[in-house]
């Protein structure tokens, strides 16, 4: 082979899974559109996220359905511990979970554990297990015949080498079919892998039950016993972890022989999923075709330098772009060690952005590719940044160019009017229209 064919990359293999979440019918939609390659939810059942929109189990054959139409990987979540007296609604989740087809269960009660296993359900071992080492995964493998573990979130990328290396002492050639899943993306807790008594304490809301209230997000005041002197805890919630963020390292967890990297968000909104997934997706699309090597090969003198600087802009733009959506600022968490000092000063959003509603679609021209709003809060101005949302549209973004009312081009749209505006694909009907704007930026209330 030339030296001059040795400059082009070539990839050695392809990429892991990227796994986004869906908390309702709108953000699996947005989970779809924005290149995901399989997506996890939950049903109103056995689910850490039980105040999310979630799914009835009677939704998992069109669920599973929609996935499949798109190639896409359908994980549904029962990672909650279960009481007795629940046996039965368990046995109902799994029966129908066999039926539709899912791909895989995340969990890690046995019973749930065994029920999957018994129907001939894959298992994916959830992180609430907290496994991080090689011979629990290797006694998990054995025992339950599980292959896919997500470990642990106190996990360094060191962990993650060594895990690696001794489960290939241990299990010689079936360790290359244990997968090993990870967070790149999302809140942090500050337990152990989520697994906090906290909320059930205060509130009777279990965390291990998908209903935590987040106390930890709170400030918190300290008193003496003698009740003589009082602290406040300085300007930061001390047990509120910053957001985990791999974006700025992303090279490092694509390059861990990681089967799947996953997104944590089914409590947040679709524009967080679309963002987040398509921003996450464009990095490592881009990696795999400029970045990745063939095992052994080196770069030629100066070949590739020019790609790897595209790669680490492309990574501060991407960065700087999850940054307008939900976030309580970022962390590397623990791929790089302990995150000293990693806690947020504030409890709520650090988004860059914000939304507001506008209205609703009322109607959708296919020809000319045009959305008909309904307004019925804020006006629209011409270059806003609108956001339309449906269960089938998912989140579609647009700059409202081309504003029209009663067809003829006008600067706005004042609240009772229809306004038309060009969409990049197709919207329906009572979609939801929310404008987006700087947290700067005042937002005029009409």
């Amino acid at each position: 082979m030339s030296s001059q064919n040795n400059s082009i990359p070539v990839p050695f293999h392809s990429l892991p899974e990227l796994l986004a979440p869906a908390g309702d019918e709108i953000c699996l939609s947005a989970a779809l559109d924005s290149g995901a390659d399989a997506v996890y939810f939950g049903v109103t059942s056995f689910n850490m996220r039980a105040r999310a929109g979630n799914f009835v189990p009677e939704d998992l054959p069109r669920i599973v359905s929609r996935c499949r139409k798109r190639g896409v990987r359908s994980y549904l979540t029962l990672n909650t511990i279960v009481y007795e007296k629940e046996l039965g609604i368990l046995d109902d989740v799994l029966d129908k979970a066999f039926d539709a087809g899912v791909d895989a269960i995340i969990c890690w009660d046995d019973a749930v554990i065994a029920g999957a296993r018994e129907r001939g359900l894959d298992v994916h071992l959830s992180t609430q297990a907290s496994v991080s080492n090689s011979r629990s995964i290797a006694a998990r493998f054995r025992k339950d015949g599980i292959r896919r573990f997500v470990l642990a979130r106190e996990c360094s990328l060191d962990d993650l080498s060594s895990i690696r290396a001794h489960l290939r002492d241990d299990l010689g050639g079936r360790s290359e079919s244990v997968e090993l899943e990870l967070f790149i993306h999302g809140a942090m807790c500050v337990s152990v892998s989520g697994r906090c008594f906290l909320s059930e304490a205060v509130s009777g809301d279990s965390a291990n039950r998908g209903a935590c209230l987040q106390p930890c997000r709170r400030k918190y005041r300290i008193i003496d016993v003698e009740g003589e002197y009082e602290y406040e805890m300085g300007q930061d919630y001390v047990m509120s972890p910053k957001d985990l963020c791999t974006m700025p390292f992303l090279e490092k967890i694509l390059e861990s022989g990681a089967a799947c990297l996953k997104i944590e968000g089914r409590m947040r909104n679709p524009e967080y999923v679309s963002i987040v997934t398509s921003s996450y997706r464009r990095a490592m699309d881009f990696w795999l075709e400029h970045i990745a090597r063939k095992e052994g090969s080196a770069w030629p003198d100066g070949a590739g330098s020019d790609k790897r600087a595209e790669f680490e802009e492309l990574k501060r733009d991407l960065t700087e772009r999850m940054r307008t959506v939900f976030n309580r600022d970022f962390s590397a968490g623990f791929y790089m060690g302990r995150p000293v000092g990693d806690w947020t000063g504030r409890p709520d959003s650090q988004a860059v952005k914000r939304k507001e509603s506008v209205g609703i679609v009322v109607n959708y021209f296919a020809q000319k590719k045009v959305a008909e709003i309904l307004i019925q809060s804020a006006c629209i101005g011409e270059k806003d940044e609108l956001l339309i949302q449906g269960p089938t549209s998912g989140n579609v973004e647009l700059t409202a160019e081309s504003l029209r009312v009663d067809g003829v081009p006008a600067q706005r749209g004042e609240k009772g009017m229809s306004v038309t505006v060009e969409v990049p694909r197709r919207v329906r009907r009572n979609d939801a229209v929310f404008r987006r704007f700087e947290v700067s930026e005042r937002p005029e209330r009409r």
